[in-house]
C-alpha cells in the first residue's frame, strides 16, 4: 500500500472521441513534488489539465451544443 497519495482531477480527451472527460484519481508525488501518473491510466488519452483535488465540473465544452434542426 502505497502513502502519501494526492488526489487529483485529471481533464481529458480519448484518443478516439472528442468527448471533453475527467476523473478523480489518487496518485503519488515524486521527489520533486510533481504527481506521477500512470503510463497505463495515460494510454490512449490526450490530457488536458492535472488540478488538485476533487473539481466539480459545471459545464465543458460542448455541453450546451443544440442540434442544427433546433436552431430555427
Amino acid at each position: 500500500m502505497q502513502l502519501n497519495l494526492t488526489q487529483i482531477t485529471i481533464i481529458y480527451y480519448h484518443d478516439e472521441s472528442l468527448e471533453l472527460l475527467h476523473e478523480v484519481k489518487s496518485f503519488p508525488k515524486n521527489q520533486q513534488g510533481r504527481v506521477v501518473i500512470p503510463e497505463l491510466f495515460k494510454k490512449g488519452k490526450s490530457i488536458i489539465a492535472v488540478c488538485e483535488g476533487e473539481i466539480k465540473i459545471l459545464n465543458k465544452v460542448g455541453d450546451r451544443i443544440l442540434s442544427v434542426g433546433k436552431l430555427a
